[in-house]
């Protein structure tokens, strides 16, 4: 496959990825609460994102380290209205 193409799709992956925290991110911000977020899901998800943050500092492959630290951040905002919103 052309390498172009390849790029492409992990270009797509990496945008998805990072703007789905985003609406609900503002959702619980506009409503004031996150009572429907889990906890444990969001835990386990920063989780995840450390690991793969590390993974890519590993590999010094900067695209996976970069997209992945963008969704650390944002997932780790979630986490931290969940704690605020109580």
């Amino acid at each position: 496959m052309d390498k172009v193409w390849i790029n492409a799709v992990g270009v797509g992956a990496a945008i998805c990825s990072m703007t789905s925290f985003t609406p609900q991110i503002f959702k619980i911000w506009r409503e004031k609460d996150a009572s429907s977020v889990s906890l444990r899901m969001f835990a386990l998800t920063v989780t995840g994102f450390v690991l793969w943050t590390s993974y890519g500092a590993l590999l010094q492959s900067w695209p996976i380290v970069v997209s992945n630290a963008v969704c650390l951040a944002l997932s780790a905002v979630i986490l931290g209205l969940k704690m605020k919103f109580r």
